[in-house]
Parts: C-alpha cells; structure tokens; sequence
C-alpha cells in the first residue's frame, strides 16, 4: 500500500518551513540557485511521506516504477537571503496517464512576499526498462485527489502563474 492516509482526505497543497542555511548561500548571502532544486525536493519528500504516508522507495519497490524530471520552469523572483525562514508550498497542478506537473513556491515567512516559482514535469517509468508507463490506479486516485482543480494547465503561462500567486499573496 503506497497511502497511508485516506485519499478523500488528502490535503491537496502541502507547506514546509525551513531556514535558509549559511552552507546553501552564495558570498552575496543569497540562496544558490542550484539549492533551490534541493529545498523544494527535500521538501516534497517530506511533505508526502507526513501528509499522504506516502515513500518513493515503496513505489519503487511495490510497483517497479518511479517519476523522473522531464522538464524544470523557475523563476527568482526575489532572492532568499541566509538565516532566513521561508515557506515551501508544493502541489500538483496537472496529471495525464504517465506525467505529472508539481508547482511549488517559496515566499518568506510571513506569506506575503513570492521569492521563487517552479514547475517540474515528471514522466512515470518503469524501472525495469526506464520506459514510460501509465500511472497505475492507485496512483491516478492520488493524482485525482490532489490536483488543484481551478488551474487549467494546458492554457497557462508560466509568468501569468507568478502573477496569480503574487496577487494570491497580497490577499
């Protein structure tokens, strides 16, 4: 069983808090851009295994499958400064029958300042042969039950998307 948690109740956005660490910074004591991948992977990881009960080392070991990056869209819109405490929200935003899209963001700890958007594309392969495959069920009722309904993906743009959580913010 990949779930641990009921899928009707599955939350379908997922946030973290962290500090951003002295060791991840560059000397102008930003966040490194290539750090960036790590704290939103880090994040993800830990948010599904608390939120769903979900691991990637079951899906890999039930199911023989895993998702592997097809495509990455990021936009620094401001920088994340060393010792600061920012928020990472992650969630799915689109799904067919072998991909999947996770949008996550950062902002500062308040909620109301975006520092950085990202969209990753992920293809569902088999381990086996590194093909891609269809989601199984289990996985598509995951996917059913955490996308968020109100974004039509294959018509939106990228910069409109950071605008849209910009103005959310300012709510």
């Amino acid at each position: 069983m990949l779930f641990k948690t009921d899928i009707a109740n599955m939350p379908i956005e997922a946030e973290s808090r962290v500090i951003v660490r002295f060791q991840d910074c560059d000397p102008l004591m930003h966040l490194n851009n290539s750090k960036y991948f790590d704290y939103f992977f880090n994040a993800r990881e830990d948010q599904v295994s608390k939120l769903y009960g979900f691991s990637y080392e079951a899906m890999f070991r039930e199911l023989k499958t895993s998702w592997v990056v097809y495509q990455h869209q990021i936009a620094y819109v401001r920088p994340a400064m060393i010792s600061e405490w920012i928020r990472i929200t992650s969630r799915v935003i689109y799904f067919n029958e072998d991909t999947m899209v996770t949008e996550y963001f950062i902002t500062n700890d308040r909620k109301n300042q975006l520092k950085t958007v990202l969209w990753t594309t992920s293809k569902h392969i088999s381990i086996e042969n590194g093909k891609r495959v269809p989601h199984p069920e289990e996985i598509m009722d995951y996917l059913k039950a955490t996308c968020v309904r109100n974004i039509d993906f294959p018509n939106t743009d990228f910069n409109e998307r950071i605008h849209t959580i910009k103005t959310s913010l300012a709510v």
